[in-house]
């Protein structure tokens, strides 16, 4: 018997110095990370004071970094190639300010966000990456997909630069919109013709994926949700709760066009939400039809004077073209 709980005693401290051993080494990470960002800002800030410190030096800039890179390799090993030179002279002439630089994101972090386009875009997914907790992979995938773009295109000239400077923030439905909305992580081949049942199961059955898509505070509830009304029934797609707007977010999928008679279908969905399935403390469900395809007029005159919160977006299910996104962007903002 004191065999037994010697052992157990014993697990027990092994398992407490584990848990003691694991929060420890994250916490070295973590500031090893940000030693590692405001070292490689101090070295992009000293090659930038070198270059501006005489007119021939700035010339000859790709000698300089084959030239350092040569000799800080010698004395220190991998990781000084001229690529990550040029991404350290980068991010100081992004980020002037060292203050300006987040704590929870890692040197791999910055060296993706920094392959942006634009100060716009890079600022965008700095503040945005910080908020939502990505990964470098999530990071990657936000990126690869032109989140910034999608969320911009709709908006207005000083709405793009709150949303480069603030990042996007939840504060009304519209909020949650992108246009278009992007399955590429479905892996569905170009030209394959799939049914409504089957992009529903190919999200679920992708479900983290779809999430990171949808945005931040979407908590999954239920697909092919049934609602029963003179004994008849009806089902919805996809049933969300949203954490941050404290309501449900009903999805309906469409494969084709969305016509007038999907607008109807959903307004019932929301009203019946609204009477019968909400509690005290939820705001009014919302309701997200997603198509292939969209015919603008058409939408704004069914949607129009319908109370309830009723959005309509297009799905695609590869990636978005970089060009058009980037010379519709460019048009808004210098507009």
């Amino acid at each position: 018997m004191n065999g037994l709980r010697d052992n157990f005693d014993y697990l027990s401290l092994k398992n407490q110095i584990i848990s003691a051993l694991e929060f420890g080494r994250s916490k070295v990470s973590v500031v090893i990370n940000q030693v590692l960002v405001r070292t490689y800002w101090e070295v992009g800030r000293h090659i930038v004071e070198y270059e501006q410190n005489g007119k021939d030096r700035a010339v000859y800039g790709d000698q300089l970094l084959d030239r350092l890179s040569r000799d800080l390799s010698l004395e220190f090993g991998k990781g000084f190639s001229r690529s990550n030179l040029i991404y350290m002279r980068k991010i100081f002439l992004q980020f002037p300010k060292s203050e300006t630089l987040s704590n929870k994101l890692s040197w791999s972090h910055y060296f993706e966000i920094l392959k942006g386009d634009s100060p716009l875009e890079i600022s965008f997914y700095a503040k945005q990456c910080e908020k939502e907790n990505w990964s470098v992979r999530e990071l990657k995938r936000q990126m690869k997909s032109m989140l910034f773009h999608r969320l911009a295109i709709s908006k207005d000239k000083e709405t793009i630069l709150d949303l480069a400077e603030k990042g996007a923030e939840i504060q009304s439905p519209k909020d949650l919109l992108k246009d278009p909305y992007v399955f590429e992580f479905l892996g569905i081949p170009h030209g394959k013709l799939v049914t409504e049942g089957e992009l529903e199961q190919s999200l679920i059955d992708n479900l983290q994926h779809f999430l990171l898509e949808l945005g931040k505070g979407f908590a999954f509830i239920g697909r092919q949700y049934k609602i029963t009304l003179a004994n008849r029934h009806f089902f919805v797609d996809m049933v969300f709760y949203h954490r941050i707007l404290k309501c449900f977010v009903l999805i309906d999928l469409k494969r084709g066009e969305i016509d007038h008679q999907d607008i109807g279908q959903m307004n019932l969905y929301l009203n019946y939400f609204r009477k019968e399935e909400n509690v005290e403390g939820d705001n009014e469900p919302v309701g997200i039809i997603l198509g292939a395809y969209k015919d603008q007029i058409l939408v704004e005159y069914a949607t129009e004077n319908i109370a309830n919160q009723l959005l309509v977006s297009k799905y695609q299910v590869y990636l978005p073209d970089k060009k058009e996104l980037a010379h519709e962007l460019e048009r808004l903002i210098n507009r």
